[in-house]
């Protein structure tokens, strides 16, 4: 059975509707022929009187509504979306540009130690030591930053997306990576900016709005 995604009379969107619950709807005065409407799997907002399961509703001589009316209702609802989210999408990308940066010096320092290369106080200096923690130390750590490069660009991308409201799972998913402390890009931005991408996120009237 197919179910819509229709914009109610408070201007907010209600998911996974049945053509039953319109039909109700319809007649109890909660919607009308001007009332913007999509199938679940369509990104096209259209009025329920273009929609040809309900003509039968509107068959008693009511004129179709302007053109103009479903394009106006569906943009408004895009830019109120495109505005919630651009306050943590934006704080998505600082998190993920600060994290890159770090992972680029923390490759330098590691490609170093790798090399033999001292870093530290130079009283403290053991070459044995520093032998042993620059291989296990660089090695590991290039690792580490490989890794935190790759989530780094997830989470950059997934902002991006989110900004545009494209593509729901990834940009939810760039959120809850930027939320985890031990693969987050930086965790003093993460986890705030993640919280709040996740809230914005799961509200009805953006999550509507992604294609």
């Amino acid at each position: 059975m197919a179910t819509y995604t229709i914009i109610g009379g408070d201007q907010k969107p209600y998911s996974s509707v049945t053509a039953d619950d319109i039909r109700r709807w319809i007649a109890d005065g909660r919607l009308n022929a001007q009332s913007l409407a999509r199938e679940e799997n369509d990104t096209e907002w259209r009025s329920l009187s273009a929609f040809p399961e309900f003509a039968d509703v509107f068959a008693a001589g009511s004129a179709p509504p302007p053109l103009t009316a479903p394009v106006a209702g569906a943009s408004e609802g895009q830019d109120a979306a495109l505005q919630l989210v651009k306050g943590p999408a934006i704080g998505l990308k600082v998190t993920a540009i600060v994290g890159l940066v770090l992972v680029v010096v923390g490759l330098v320092f590691n490609i170093l130690m790798l090399n033999g290369v001292h870093i530290g106080p130079q009283q403290m200096y053991d070459p044995q030591m520093q032998k042993l923690f620059n291989t296990l130390g660089g090695g590991l750590g290039i690792v580490q930053d490989i890794i935190g490069g790759i989530v780094g660009v997830v989470v950059l991308i997934g902002a991006s997306k989110m900004q545009k409201l494209q593509n729901y799972q990834f940009a939810l998913t760039a959120s809850i990576v930027a939320m985890v402390p031990c693969i987050s890009p930086c965790c003093v931005f993460g986890l705030p900016f993640g919280i709040w991408a996740l809230v914005v996120l799961n509200k009805p009237e953006v999550k509507s709005q992604f294609s």
